[in-house]
């Protein structure tokens, strides 16, 4: 059988980077994504204003849980344990199941379902664009004995990491509060430059 890796499994989409569409409107100092914006609003640098749907959930406070790195393997069974499925109709569902806090990239997902192809736990019911992919008899058995793994699969919220990461960002937007209000023009501009550089940064871990 060819491999999911194949051009045919592989959606148009995904031929450029996802996260090319971030690429934002320039800011009063050049750079893309826009500067210190009232309440580094739709544009800026990390999102709508920080608020519901933005960059870091609502209000910073505890957003959807997001499967830990790994994980894909389980999301995977899980879902086409409920029906068969395309690699890009699983992104779309997991993103959808989980708020948009979890996007898995297309360099997860394929490699996992060839992986999964190979174990004989899944397999493909056409061969084609889109190929929807199927439980094997063995898929079916080794989910039932692994009723677990797939639940945490939804419900790994990083517990002991969490707080420290709305820490972090509650420190760093004391900085940026303290930028918008006595900054000069020169260290603002320096400033967007580290934002974007973090952005970038940001968007690379969570397409790993």
């Amino acid at each position: 059988m060819k491999g999911i890796h194949d051009d045919k499994f592989l959606e148009p989409q995904y031929g450029r980077g996802r996260f090319e569409r971030g690429r934002g409107r320039r800011g009063p100092h050049g750079h893309r994504g826009g500067g210190f914006g009232p309440g580094f609003g739709p544009g800026g640098g990390f999102g709508p204003g920080f608020g519901p749907g933005g960059g870091f959930g609502p209000g910073f406070g505890p957003g959807p849980r997001r499967a830990g790195r790994g994980d894909v393997r389980w999301a995977i069974l899980s879902l086409l344990g409920e029906a068969p499925s395309n690699g890009y109709g699983l992104i779309k569902t997991i993103a959808g199941k989980t708020s948009g806090a979890w996007r898995p990239s297309p360099g997860s997902i394929y490699p996992t379902l060839q992986q999964l192809v190979d174990e004989e736990l899944i397999a493909p019911l056409s061969e084609g664009r889109r190929t929807d992919f199927a439980l094997t008899d063995a898929g079916k058995a080794y989910v039932a004995e692994h009723a677990e793994e797939l639940e945490n699969a939804w419900n790994s919220d990083a517990e002991g990491s969490g707080p420290a990461f709305h820490q972090s960002v509650g420190k760093l937007m004391g900085v940026i509060h303290q930028f918008r209000a006595a900054a000069t023009e020169e260290q603002r501009t320096a400033a967007v430059e580290k934002l974007d550089e973090t952005r970038r940064a940001l968007y690379r871990i969570l397409a790993d």
